[in-house]
């Protein structure tokens, strides 16, 4: 198997004012070490407002913390009010956009159509696209996981090559683990992020399947990162409330050295 460079993601959500997102990421840069940085990329995903602060301390020291954005529009400009364009987000130097995160899907009702066009946007910007996809709890226990995640892929990435797909990050993301404090188990989560890889495969080639980063996200914690990031088809973690807090996000990202 290729070494694929695990990417380590904190999504803040509607957390962490551009004071508070400051001292936070000052701290984890302290926390972590250039052997860290050697095995994993990390990235960090403030809110909208935090972004021009947080890109001005990363350049300035000279940090090797990645600057992601949490959602963007698909539309270059427009009568759109309240969103963000993908340009905009180019011009702050940001690297990864994460795109169809199951509460933009389950609280503000975006569809796979949606998706498909924000990863077509950010990627026509440069940026690299964190595409979610997972099911919901009533999903998994009727047996319907796989195929939900099935169709998710097939529609997200619809109208894409190859090239395009290899260099992307597709992250897995059980909608029932979301914010619960439930994680699946290692061998679940490897199943389905299994799973996921072998579906790009079909579509796009072994190559490309190789090439793609898949990452999981739910409840990720400093207790359980090292069993996850051991599967075979995982890797990297979109880590959600443990990355509010320094300690914690450098606790998962020092998962090799554990």
């Amino acid at each position: 198997m290729p070494d694929r460079k695990p990417l380590m993601s904190g999504n803040w959500k509607m957390h962490h004012n551009h004071f508070e997102a400051i001292q936070t990421v000052q701290k984890l840069h302290y926390r972590l070490t250039r052997d860290d940085y050697r095995a994993v990329d990390v990235s960090v995903h403030p809110p909208f407002t935090d972004l021009r602060s947080i890109q001005t301390l990363i350049e300035a020291d000279k940090m090797d913390i990645i600057l992601g954005a949490q959602n963007c529009h698909w539309e270059d400009s427009g009568a759109f009010t309240g969103e963000v364009a993908p340009p905009m987000l180019e011009k702050l130097n940001v690297s990864y956009v994460i795109v169809g995160h199951s509460e933009r899907r389950e609280l503000f009702g975006e569809t796979d159509e949606m998706v498909s066009m924000k990863v077509h946007a950010v990627l026509k910007h440069g940026m690299t696209p964190i595409m979610c996809c997972g099911e919901t709890l009533e999903e998994r226990e009727a047996g319907r996981a796989e195929p939900k995640v099935a169709g998710q892929i097939e529609a997200d990435l619809a109208g894409l090559d190859a090239a395009q797909v290899g260099g992307m990050v597709i992250a897995y993301e059980p909608i029932w683990a979301i914010g619960t404090g439930k994680t699946a188990t290692p061998d679940d989560a490897q199943a389905m992020c299994s799973l996921i890889r072998r579906l790009v495969g079909e579509r796009f080639g072994p190559e490309t399947a190789s090439a793609i980063r898949v990452q999981y996200g739910g409840s990720v914690k400093p207790g359980n990162a090292a069993a996850l990031m051991a599967q075979p088809d995982i890797d990297g973690a979109l880590v959600g409330g443990a990355s509010l807090d320094a300690d914690d996000f450098a606790a998962i990202v020092q998962y090799h050295s554990a």
